[in-house]
């Protein structure tokens, strides 16, 4: 299967604005700021950038950094010109911003001893306001909403999510909604919708029917679609890899993995290193691998059998990305071929297992997160990513959005679930010398 990239960076009608939308699979355009998330072909946008116009360098980017200006603090906003190129005054207006971004790039030397890598880094997501990834895109797709007049924003969520849309709107003033798969939701992240003020609806049945729905459901009342679907939450979404190279000092890494669920954000990380190396602030491209559960897989079926893809019943301890008929793939796919990259999967048991080794390092991260230092093992293991390559982990989410998971894992009590790195609690009475037997085992 091969996808044209050239939509990225080409205009591919005739004199198009000098930033605009444009569709992933016919090429029509349409103005930056008009109210669509798909093509009248039904596809998915792009954000078409004007590349020729941006004088973005390194040294401006990294003088941004000792900044105190708002958008600069931002680890978003401070690469606005690839974002949503309004101009600073206008964006200084209506930027709805919680100093997401400026996450730990942490060197991660004693998960990668473990796993067989000499050059290991992750970043940690779970560092963001609402612990997540997803306030990159959120800040962006918020701040259009604003500047479009909208009253209320909708999303459908496996819980990050709704978590970010409920705080970037409540700071906003904007009404959010909600819609959840009943009973399939973790609580460290429903109690954050809940917390936050959106009113939340609970749906029989998992994420890909509550998308259909919240769709439906933004085009008949008027509500503005935040989930990734929406071209300017990708847009945000590209600073992950846009901080990831200036906490590098610009040097590329051999690869950067990531977990993949409905595949924005691997589709932004392609996109936005493709953009970098077009500006010449990167002199080459990394690879890329996207990790999925065994049982949220519909994006490693369709790479490994060349075929379009085809929606299946997701079934994952990973929550955050149980989700079985991704709107993204397309984009996905086009990035992963343009950055000579691979699709993978793991199970369950890998994903906790690499869970509990992230976590006891004290970096700790969610299940879906730890997809990809699972991934990276079995990328190693098979002479897909060598030894002595330099790797970038993503960590997409905080540990405590899914703690019931931690503790039922540490005290074997995940159904279907060995876990091979335990670390259960000891009971034990009031005496002091029972106590110094325990401490000194």
């Amino acid at each position: 299967m091969r996808f044209n990239i050239g939509t990225w960076f080409a205009q591919p009608m005739s004199q198009p604005p000098s930033w605009h939308l444009a569709c992933v699979e016919c090429g029509t355009t349409y103005l930056g700021l008009e109210l669509r998330y798909r093509c009248d072909c039904s596809a998915t946008l792009d954000v078409i950038h004007d590349l020729d116009a941006c004088n973005l360098t390194r040294e401006i980017l990294d003088s941004r950094l000792a900044s105190k200006n708002p958008l600069d603090r931002s680890g978003v906003w401070r690469f606005r010109e690839l974002i949503l190129p309004l101009g600073d005054e206008t964006l200084s207006n209506i930027a709805v911003t919680r100093g997401e971004g400026s996450t730990q790039l942490y060197d991660a030397s004693l998960v990668g001893s473990e796993i067989g890598l000499s050059n290991l880094w992750l970043k940690h997501e779970g560092e963001n306001p609402t612990g997540s990834f997803k306030d990159r895109g959120m800040t962006a797709g918020i701040t259009i909403a604003k500047h479009l007049g909208m009253k209320a924003v909708a999303c459908a969520s496996t819980g990050n999510t709704s978590a970010s849309m409920a705080s970037y709107a409540a700071i906003s003033g904007l009404e959010a909604i909600v819609f959840i798969p009943e009973g399939k939701i973790a609580f460290g992240k429903l109690s954050q919708a809940l917390a936050y003020g959106a009113k939340t609806i609970q749906i029989e049945g998992d994420f890909d029917d509550a998308m259909a729905l919240v769709q439906e459901v933004c085009a008949s009342e008027g509500i503005y679609l935040v989930n990734s679907i929406n071209p300017f939450r990708i847009e945000g979404q590209k600073a992950i890899v846009f901080e990831i190279m200036q906490d590098l000092d610009w040097q590329v890494p051999d690869w950067i993995v990531l977990p993949g669920g409905n595949l924005g954000n691997n589709t932004a990380i392609s996109k936005g290193l493709l953009e970098l190396h077009a500006l010449n602030i990167i002199d080459r491209l990394p690879r890329i691998a996207v990790v999925q559960a065994a049982g949220a897989n519909p994006l490693y079926t369709a790479w490994a059998g060349g075929e379009n893809l085809v929606p299946v019943k997701a079934d994952t301890i990973a929550t955050a990305i149980k989700i079985g008929s991704p709107v993204s793939w397309r984009k996905s796919m086009r990035g992963i071929e343009a950055l000579d990259g691979v699709v993978t999967e793991v199970s369950d048991d890998q994903i906790m297992d690499a869970k509990a080794l992230v976590d006891a390092t004290g970096i700790g991260a969610e299940p879906a997160s730890c997809a990809t230092v699972a991934g990276i093992r079995r990328l190693v293991d098979e002479g897909v990513i060598k030894s002595e390559d330099k790797v970038v982990g993503v960590l997409t989410g905080h540990l405590l959005k899914d703690p019931d998971v931690v503790v039922k894992y540490h005290t074997n009590n995940l159904e279907g679930i060995k876990s091979q790195r335990a670390n259960a609690p000891i009971s034990a009475s009031a005496d002091i010398d029972e106590i110094r037997r325990i401490i000194r085992q």
